[in-house]
C-alpha cells in the first residue's frame, strides 16, 4: 500500500485537538460494522425467499460472518502491531466496502455467504485496531471518555439497524442494505488515509506465528460450531462431542506453542495482569447477559405476554439507547476515579434488572418492563467503556492491537455463548417440563397442537426463569471480579511492558 500524502498529516497532526479527528475516523468504521450486524438480521426471511433456499442454508449468512470475525481478531491485532495499525485499519475499510458491494450484487446464497466472509475479514481488521488506535491517540485521563463515545455510537448504530433495514428493504429491496455501506466505506477510507497517524516502523523484524495461528483459529472454530449446533443436536450428539474434543485439543496445542515460540500470536504474559484477564472475562460475561436478554425477550413478549411484533421490536430499542446515553459519562468518570466504581455498579444494576425480569411473570406491565430494560441498558453503559479502557490500559503499548483483538473476540464469544448456551439451557428445561406433564413428543413445542396452551406457557416460563437466574449469577460474578480490579491500570501496563521487554 502506498504511503499517505505527507502534507495533511504533517500540517494538522500537531494541532492539540487532532486526536478527536482520529476518533471521528474510527467512529465511521464503528458505525459501519455495528450497523451491518443488526441491519442484516431483519433481511434473513427476505433472503431465504429470494434465493429459494432452506433456513439451514440462509443461517450461514449470519454464521459465516460471526465465525470469520471471531476467529481472526487476535491474528489481525498481531499483524497490526507488526505492520501498522493505521495501515491495516485502512485496509479494513477497503475490504469491508468491497465485501459489501459483492453482497449487494449476490446472485445466489452461496455467493452471499462468501461475500459475507470477505465482509467479516474487513470488519475484523477494523475492530482489531479501532480501540488500539483510540488508546494510542488519547492520554489516560481521556481514554475512557473516548472509548465511551465509541461505545455510544456503536449502540446507536446497532439500535437503528433494524429500523433502517426495514425501510430500505420495503422501499428499495434487500440489496440496498449492503450497498449503503459503499459510500460510508469510501468516506472512511479517505478519512483514514489523511487523518490516522503514521505507523511507526519497528526496528526488529518479527515473524508471524503461523502454527499458533492455525491451532488457535481452528480450535476456536470448532468451539463456536459446537455451541452453535448444540441446541439442534444436543450435548450427547457424536458431532458435538467431536467438536468439543477437537477444540480442547487444538487450543491446548495453541497454549503449548505460544509458550515456546519467540514471537507468539498472543503473548500469554499479558494475562498475568489481573486487570487484563478479569476485564476480558467480565467483558465476555457482560455480552453474554446482554445478548441472552436480546435473544429471549422477543419470545417472552410475543408468546407469553401477547405483544405484537412491532411493539416487541420497539421495546428492545431502549437497551442500546440507554447504553449510548450513559457510556460517554461512565468513561469520563472512570478517567478520573478509576474503573472499579463504574464497572461494579454497572454489573450490579444489570443483576438487579435480570432479577426484576424474573418477577414480571406472564402478565407484564408495559411501563415497568420499559423501566427494567432501560435499567439494563444503563448497567451495560456504566460497565463497558470503563472496562474496555482498563483492559487497554493494562496492555503494553506495543501490544495494543493484539489486546484490542482479544477484547473484541471475547465480546463476540459472549454474544455467541449468550444466544447458544441460553438457548440450550432454555430448551432443556422446557423439554423436561413437557415430558414430566406426559407429553413425550417435544419437537416444536410451540407449534404442537396436542400440548395444551397452559402447559406450553408454563414450560416456557420455567426455561425463561432458569436462564434469567443464570444471568443474575453471571452479573454478580462480574461485579465481584470488578471489585477486585486494580484502579491504576497504567501502572500495571508499565509493569507488564517491562516484563515483556525483559527489563
Amino acid at each position: 500500500m502506498s504511503e499517505r500524502p505527507s502534507f495533511p498529516h504533517s500540517y494538522f497532526s500537531s494541532r492539540p485537538g487532532w486526536r478527536w479527528f482520529i476518533l471521528a475516523t474510527v467512529l465511521i468504521g464503528a458505525t459501519m460494522s455495528a450497523l451491518d450486524v443488526s441491519i442484516v438480521n431483519i433481511a434473513m426471511p427476505t433472503l431465504k425467499a429470494d434465493f429459494n433456499v432452506s433456513l439451514a442454508t440462509i443461517e450461514w449468512v449470519a454464521i459465516a460472518y460471526m465465525l470469520t470475525l471471531t476467529i481472526f481478531l487476535p491474528l489481525f491485532g498481531r499483524l497490526a502491531d507488526m505492520y501498522g495499525r493505521s495501515r491495516l485499519y485502512n485496509a479494513g475499510f477497503i475490504v469491508f466496502t468491497v465485501g459489501s458491494a459483492f453482497c449487494g450484487m449476490s446472485p445466489s446464497a452461496n455467493f452471499m455467504i462468501g461475500s459475507r466472509t470477505l465482509q467479516a475479514i474487513g470488519a475484523g481488521l477494523l475492530q482489531a485496531n479501532s480501540i488500539a488506535i483510540i488508546t494510542a491517540a488519547f492520554p489516560s485521563n481521556e481514554r475512557g471518555k473516548a472509548i465511551g463515545i465509541q461505545g455510544a455510537v456503536q449502540a446507536i448504530a446497532m439500535s437503528i439497524g433494524p429500523f433502517v433495514g426495514g425501510i430500505l428493504i420495503a422501499a428499495v429491496g434487500w440489496r440496498a442494505i449492503f450497498y449503503i455501506n459503499v459510500p460510508i466505506g469510501i468516506l472512511g477510507t479517505l478519512a483514514a488515509l489523511f487523518i490516522l497517524p503514521r505507523d511507526e516502523v519497528k526496528k526488529e523484524k518479527e515473524k508471524v506465528d503461523y502454527v499458533g495461528t492455525a491451532f488457535f483459529s481452528t480450535g476456536l472454530l470448532f468451539l463456536v460450531l459446537a455451541f452453535n449446533e448444540v441446541v439442534k443436536l444436543g450435548l450427547t450428539s457424536p458431532r458435538i462431542i467431536l467438536y468439543f474434543g477437537l477444540s480442547v485439543a487444538l487450543l491446548g496445542l495453541f497454549v503449548i506453542t505460544e509458550l515456546k515460540v519467540k514471537y507468539p500470536l498472543v503473548d500469554l504474559k499479558m494475562f498475568r495482569s489481573f486487570t487484563f484477564s478479569a476485564g476480558n472475562m467480565t467483558g465476555m460475561m457482560s455480552y453474554y447477559v446482554l445478548f441472552a436478554i436480546m435473544f429471549l425477550m422477543p419470545f417472552y413478549l410475543e408468546r407469553v405476554v401477547g405483544y405484537s411484533v412491532e411493539l416487541t421490536g420497539s421495546l428492545l430499542v431502549p437497551i442500546p439507547l440507554a447504553m449510548a446515553v450513559v457510556a460517554p459519562w461512565a468513561g469520563s468518570v472512570s478517567d478520573r476515579r478509576g474503573p472499579r466504581l463504574m464497572t461494579t455498579a454497572g454489573m450490579l444494576l444489570s443483576a438487579l434488572a435480570c432479577f426484576l425480569l424474573m418477577l414480571l411473570g406472564e402478565s407484564s406491565h408495559l411501563a415497568m418492563l420499559v423501566g427494567i430494560l432501560i435499567m439494563l441498558g444503563i448497567g451495560m453503559g456504566l460497565f463497558t467503556p470503563p472496562n474496555n479502557s482498563a483492559i487497554m490500559g493494562a496492555a503494553p503499548r506495543d501490544k495494543l492491537s493484539v489486546a484490542g483483538g482479544i477484547l473484541n473476540m471475547m465480546r463476540s464469544l459472549g454474544l455467541i455463548f449468550g444466544v447458544d448456551i441460553s438457548g440450550l439451557i432454555f430448551t432443556s428445561v422446557e423439554d423436561k417440563y413437557v415430558v414430566e406433564k406426559g407429553f413425550y413428543d417435544v419437537q416444536h413445542i410451540f407449534h404442537n397442537r396436542l400440548i395444551p396452551v397452559s402447559v406450553k406457557d408454563n414450560a416456557f416460563m420455567k426455561g425463561y426463569l432458569v436462564v434469567l437466574g443464570v444471568l443474575v449469577a453471571l452479573s454478580l460474578l462480574s461485579a465481584f471480579l470488578s471489585v477486585l480490579r486494580n484502579d491504576r491500570p497504567d501502572q500495571e501496563a508499565l509493569a507488564a511492558a517491562k516484563e515483556l521487554e525483559g527489563v
